[in-house]
């Protein structure tokens, strides 16, 4: 007895060295470092203004009573968000099992066991004695985590998960921002559409002035058919507007998994543009924007796999039973008598030696596999700053544009009056009238686009900050 102190010693310095060894095998992970200076093109580096359109939730970024119902139906129903949720209790799943393997594995242990030996000379009462052996218990077995395999097995599981909410909202803020982005191209369409409309009924109006005046002989036959032939490639637009309302109406449906149908929607005037757009700084964009919080939790997973596979070089210790408790007799008769009860715990390190090879494979393939993730991790921030900086940049020019397609506009509305005016007087040529009717009609067609444009950036901007996940 008075040597169980000193094995006692003994069994916890090696106890604290195996435990201290242990966590140099499992560091603490630290998040890639990336430099955004400069991220945003013609930003200032060192600007500090943090606010940012995406911290807006979506049903108060979308002002539209109608597109809010649209993007409520589509969260609800669209199949890519029910795959997405999918994929979070597949994670969900994969890191219980990892984090069972924490716990003792106990199952009922039955058995019969029957053997045959010789039990005479040479030749006479060949396995003639034979013996059976019956069994009943509970059986466990057990590993000890002590280089933190298990643990890096398990956060990696967990890292897979939280990618997995990350790819949910990366689903989710596409989503939105696709049917905010179809929802407007309809309304577009409806506005060229009353467009065309109210322009061929003015057209009208010019060919029945063209062929009064070629009754007065002030104008030939060629005039008229000048002025028909454009009321005709005016008219021929209307089927080809009505084909993309009616695709654009089932693209929209699809989105918000509805069977293809009209769509209730208001109109474009109602909808606002917003002469600035606050974008923070590119950090808040890092923190927010699912595909870059993706990347990043691909290379924690990374980083927890290395740890597992340096980890697998070391040995395995392990508490296995075989029957923990149970019964155990040569005979069923006395099988339940306390004498036949047994105990058995068996204690054991296994440590690889042939496995060398395929174990030392491992550990490169997952380093080359966390050196894609974070190469891959770069590549994402780059593209999201890239992408951020083009929207920027095109949003700003496009409100450029308003000014002065008012004023062209406005020339040209005064440009088809004094036309008319002065066909009607003998001094002006049809073939003037009628460019600038077209001149007109493309303007304003423009003019439409031109929103259209802005309100689509807005959404993209939106979404490319993070905007949309809540």
């Amino acid at each position: 007895m008075k040597y169980f102190p000193y094995l006692y010693k003994s069994l916890g310095t090696v106890w604290l060295i195996l435990t201290l060894y242990s966590c140099g095998l499992t560091n603490r992970y630290q998040a890639p470092v990336t430099d955004t200076y400069g991220l945003y093109r013609g930003d200032d580096p060192y600007q500090e203004d943090t606010t940012t359109i995406a911290h807006i939730p979506w049903r108060a970024y979308f002002s539209d009573p109608l597109l809010r119902l649209l993007i409520d139906e589509g969260i609800y129903n669209n199949y890519d968000m029910g795959i997405a949720y999918t994929r979070i209790q597949q994670a969900e799943a994969n890191l219980s099992i990892a984090r069972g393997a924490w716990f003792p594995n106990v199952a009922l242990s039955a058995g019969v066991t029957h053997s045959r030996t010789s039990n005479g000379e040479r030749g006479r009462d060949v396995l003639g004695y034979h013996t059976n052996q019956y069994s009943l218990g509970v059986a466990a077995t057990w590993e000890a985590d002590i280089w933190g395999k298990i643990a890096a097995t398990s956060r990696a599981q967990y890292a897979q998960l939280l990618s997995s909410y990350a790819y949910r909202n990366l689903v989710q803020t596409s989503l939105i921002a696709n049917i905010a982005t179809s929802y407007y191209t309809l309304l577009a369409l409806d506005e060229q559409l009353k467009i065309t409309l109210e322009t061929i009924v003015l057209l009208k109006k010019s060919s029945e002035t063209m062929e009064a005046l070629k009754d007065a002989g002030m104008l030939t036959g060629a005039a008229v058919e000048q002025s028909n032939a454009l009321l005709y490639s005016t008219e021929v637009t209307v089927p080809d507007l009505l084909t993309q309302i009616q695709q654009t109406e089932n693209s929209l449906c699809q989105l918000i998994g509805r069977n293809p149908g009209p769509i209730i929607r208001g109109n474009l005037h109602n909808q606002v543009v917003q002469p600035q757009l606050a974008h923070g700084i590119p950090m808040q964009m890092l923190a927010r924007r699912p595909d870059v919080s993706q990347a990043e939790l691909a290379f924690r997973s990374s980083f927890k796999s290395v740890q597992a596979a340096r980890a697998a070089f070391y040995p395995s210790i392990t508490l296995n039973s075989g029957t923990v408790a149970g019964l155990a007799s040569t005979t069923l008769s006395h099988f339940f008598k306390p004498e036949n009860i047994i105990v058995n715990i068996l204690g054991g390190a296994v440590q690889p030696l042939f496995a060398q090879r395929q174990l030392t494979g491992n550990l490169k393939l997952a380093r080359a596999q966390q050196e894609e993730a974070l190469l891959t991790f770069e590549s994402t921030v780059l593209s999201a700053g890239v992408e951020v900086s083009n929207i920027l940049y095109s949003y700003q020019s496009s409100l450029s544009k308003n000014s002065i397609r008012e004023q062209q506009i406005e020339s040209l509305l005064t440009a088809v009056y004094y036309t008319q005016e002065l066909l009607k007087a003998g001094e002006a040529n049809y073939t003037e009238v009628l460019t600038a009717e077209q001149n007109l009609l493309s303007a304003l067609l423009s003019r439409v686009s031109d929103k259209l444009e802005q309100l689509q950036y807005s959404v993209t901007l939106y979404r490319a900050l993070g905007g949309g996940v809540e």
